[in-house]
């Protein structure tokens, strides 16, 4: 019972600082939104559209581009409004279709459409994927102009004959055959990547950090204080690591919760799902307790947590994933499962990107699981010598 307590403290400290509900909770959320925004595969390119004209043949433009996979278009009725959406990045380009486009095309008039973006590689990039649909209509539009030069038929009618015949010609057929294995990144949403590797990244983090409290304790008698009442040492070891481990547990919780409700993120086997969280919060909270114990200044000890932190996060594939790292570089990937989270990514890929189950990371599991069971018998034994000296 009075683990229990010493635990409950632990996260009491963790919600009472402001600064921690913002760095656990509010910084992955937003680190996830900002990586599914910018890398996701669920992103679609938003492109603003100024039709100034009401003529069908402008419409249809509009109908092209709205019909492109991965376009999103987005109507404005201001040229300043469009072109300033473009600069503060709203739209990722424009299309301005000038007044008059369908009358002026029939008189024989060159028009131009404007392509507005900013000059980076992406504009360029869907700018090729948007010039199919106006160079389609120009090619339909040259052949109603040649027909109207030589058999003097009406422009609209022209149109319709070209439309008839476009129609009507044999197309080219493509038979597509997919070789080997599909890539799981073709068919992950857009946020998910993000979240498991940010959730893995952050929950690790938080424990190492946190692992000044245990120093702090220390430092200002509490862990004394609480061995000078009828509290055995190993009461006091259990509530460190309990509380210890509920923080992480509670971030963990937290992101995948908010997550789900948020962004969408579906983590697969809820029972899978949530041992991985578990064991890989485990060993985390192991991993603080022997540097709470082995560290005697709280400055060293916030050093070290942000190093191992975030060296071991990006070492074990939550900055880059282990698919990508196994391609560029097979011996780093194989370096990277000597952390946990090599091991955790693995699980949650198996449960989110294969729709497995628990038994089918039973290995995962296993690595880390006897991960935990090392570094928190090596933590509490570390922390049991710590305190006991005082």
């Amino acid at each position: 019972m009075k683990a229990l307590v010493i635990a409950r403290m632990a996260v009491t400290r963790l919600l009472r600082d402001r600064s921690n509900i913002f760095f656990v909770f509010m910084l992955p959320m937003m680190i996830i939104l900002v990586l599914g925004t910018a890398f996701g595969s669920g992103f679609d390119a938003k492109v603003g559209v100024l039709a100034e004209g009401e003529g069908a043949l402008s419409r249809e433009i509009v109908g092209g581009i709205a019909a492109l996979d991965g376009v999103e278009v987005i109507e404005y009725e201001d040229r300043d409004e469009i072109v300033l959406a473009v600069e503060r990045g709203v739209v990722q380009a424009a299309v301005l279709i000038p007044a008059g486009y369908d009358s002026r095309l029939a008189v024989g008039e060159e028009v131009a459409i404007e392509y507005v973006a900013r000059p980076d590689a992406s504009a360029m990039a869907l700018r090729s994927t948007i010039e199919p649909v106006i160079v389609e209509q120009g090619a339909l539009l040259r052949a109603a102009a040649f027909a109207v030069a030589r058999s003097g038929v009406g422009h609209a009618d022209a149109i319709a004959t070209a439309r008839q015949v476009v129609a009507e010609k044999a197309a080219i057929g493509v038979n597509t055959e997919v070789l080997g294995e599909i890539s799981p990144f073709e068919q992950i949403g857009q946020f998910q990547l993000g979240a498991y590797s940010q959730l893995l990244l952050f929950v690790f983090l938080t424990s190492m950090t946190g692992s000044t409290a245990l120093i702090e304790s220390r430092r200002i008698g509490v862990s004394a204080r609480m061995l000078a009442t009828p509290t055995s040492a190993r009461t006091v070891i259990a509530g460190e690591a309990l509380g210890r481990l509920a923080v992480a547990l509670v971030q963990g919780g937290f992101i995948m919760a908010g997550t789900a409700l948020m962004f969408g993120v579906e983590w697969g086997d809820p029972f899978g799902a949530a041992a991985v969280l578990f064991l890989f919060s485990l060993g985390a909270s192991g991993v603080a307790m022997l540097i709470g114990s082995v560290l005697n200044s709280v400055e060293q000890a916030g050093g070290v947590g942000v190093v191992l932190g975030i060296g071991l996060g990006a070492l074990g594939g939550a900055m880059v994933p282990l698919m990508v790292m196994e391609t560029l570089s097979p011996a780093l990937y194989r370096v990277a499962h000597v952390t946990p989270h090599a091991w955790g990514i693995r699980a949650f890929e198996e449960l989110i990107l294969g729709g497995g189950t628990t038994a089918d990371i039973v290995p995962e599991l296993g690595v880390l699981a006897a991960f935990a069971l090392v570094v928190f018998a090596l933590g509490a034994w570390r922390l049991r010598v710590a305190i006991t000296r005082l």
